[in-house]
């Protein structure tokens, strides 16, 4: 069902990541050019992060039919597998946003979805997931009237929201709108006060440099920022940029902004194939810390500061290298779906 009002005006907001969820969804994959030669590898890691969150939360599996009878093989029978036409994998970015009430109910928001830029197409199937999504479980559907990504946005539940200029002032997504216009958006349909707009995401980001692969908040006026001291990494410039500005910043309630360095992985090819792997890219569950690793000497650093900044989550490492290679990382292929007390689970059928 589609609503004419806003969803701010039916007293719907985004709430945080680290609320409690009623499940995830996961989008597998069925588009192999994406993973350039490497979509056993891929699927496998896909595999590990489903079963990694399922410890914690139930994983809601969408499939292409194309890929439904492969998706059933690989998980446990309990493991709901939705049947729907896909173009990719990426279910952060094209899929719904989920907003609720504090009257109990639970609603998504649609964004416009032009395949990171009109970059990779098709899209057509994956721009429809959340209205098709929104008419199989019953919850009513607000249309926002602009291009968004969910990768390239964070909120802390209290109003305020993180970006990149990169990404969402990119004249690729959505060029007639002003910053003023796209935070009025933003306000008006995930409750957002304030918006806090880093500078640029990842160097040279196939997607403009999503805000989940830099930073993230971890609690309200609390964030992760991407850092490193190679000076000789292009990530330097971009990251000392974006930390000075956060420095200058505050939240919708006039806070500071408490600010956790967090390593960064090196760059690195596979098979000529380059990624920027990421550690801001984690997945809060209900209770655990789905985190990305890659081998790399910093993954313990990464794990132990996620354990420090969740004492009350389990941190599970799972290694992400060839999620890379189509571009992102564990936050990029889940979607948390909040949980509303007293609420029966929904139904996807």
């Amino acid at each position: 069902m589609k609503n004419r009002a806003t969803p701010v005006e039916d007293g719907f907001s985004m709430p945080a990541e680290w609320t409690p969820h009623a499940g995830c969804l996961v989008s597998w994959p069925c588009k192999e050019e994406t993973w350039c030669g490497f979509v056993k590898q891929a699927k496998r890691a896909y595999s590990e992060v489903i079963c990694a969150i399922s410890q914690f939360e139930p994983v809601f599996v969408l499939s292409d039919p194309s890929t439904t009878h492969e998706a059933h093989q690989a998980f446990p029978k309990e493991t709901p597998v939705i049947e729907l036409p896909l173009d990719d994998a990426w279910i952060r970015d094209n899929g719904p946003t989920f907003v609720s009430s504090d009257s109990g109910n639970l609603a998504i928001v649609q964004f416009g979805f032009n395949g990171w830029g009109e970059r990779f197409p098709p899209y057509d199937r994956d721009t429809r997931v959340p209205e098709v999504l929104a008419d199989r479980t019953g919850l009513r559907r607000y249309v926002a009237p602009m291009v968004l990504e969910g990768g390239a946005i964070c909120v802390d539940g209290e109003g305020t929201l993180l970006t990149t200029e990169s990404c969402v002032l990119n004249p690729n997504r959505n060029p007639n709108y002003t910053r003023e216009r796209i935070e009025e958006i933003l306000g008006s349909f995930l409750g957002v006060r304030k918006v806090l707009w880093l500078r640029q995401g990842i160097h040279k980001s196939m997607i403009d440099g999503h805000i989940d692969g830099i930073a993230a908040f971890v609690g309200p006026s609390k964030v992760v920022l991407a850092s490193t001291e190679d000076r000789s990494d292009p990530n330097h410039a971009i990251m000392r940029d974006n930390r000075d500005r956060l420095e200058t910043m505050s939240d919708a309630r006039g806070r500071s902004i408490e600010i956790i360095d967090f390593p960064m992985p090196k760059l690195r090819e596979i098979a000529g194939s380059r990624i920027a792997p990421c550690y801001t890219n984690f997945y809060i569950a209900n209770g655990g810390i789905i985190a990305p690793t890659f081998g790399e000497p910093t993954d313990r650093t990464a794990l132990e500061i996620l354990g420090s900044l969740f004492p009350d989550h389990e941190v599970v490492g799972v290694r992400s290298e060839y999620i890379g290679v189509g571009g992102g990382e564990i936050h990029c292929i889940t979607q948390q779906i909040p949980r509303i007390p007293g609420q029966a689970q929904l139904s996807m059928d």
